[in-house]
């Protein structure tokens, strides 16, 4: 059900990725995100990106870069809260020491997951795009 990102199936996750953005960022422009889709999606290819895939159904994704940063953690709104997003970064704890992330603080549903999955936030800071708050968070095996 996990398995490496097929390239030809990025549609896919960026689909997933700029549906659950504004979902779960009602606190930024609509615009913000769909301004970055492009550059996002021309990022993944050098990313390690692990999907979870059912049925030929993509449910949810996270990609690191640089070796342990989360750069994003994406699960189909049809789909959260059943495990899929635990599994995910299960599977990166298991190639990865250190993981890092960056999670809007108003953001409460993820700042509790990624607590629950063993993460500290480590600083408070302001994003200098957004200018909203976000917590630096690290998890370490």
């Amino acid at each position: 059900m996990i398995k490496r990102l097929d390239i030809s199936k990025i549609d896919e996750i960026m689909k997933i990725w700029i549906e659950e953005n504004i979902n779960a960022h009602n606190f930024i422009s609509r615009d913000y995100w769909e301004a970055n889709y492009d550059y996002v999606k021309s990022a993944l290819p050098d990313a390690t990106v692990f999907v979870y895939e059912d049925d030929d159904v993509i449910k949810g994704f996270i990609g690191v870069v640089e070796d342990s940063y989360i750069a994003g953690l994406f699960v189909s709104h049809k789909y959260q809260s059943k495990g899929i997003g635990g599994k995910l970064l299960n599977r990166c704890k298991e190639d990865y020491p250190i993981l890092r992330l960056d999670v809007y603080a108003q953001n409460l549903k993820a700042v509790n997951f990624y607590q629950k999955h063993g993460f500290k936030i480590e600083e408070e800071k302001v994003n200098e795009d957004t200018k909203e708050v976000e917590y630096s968070m690290v998890w370490r095996l």
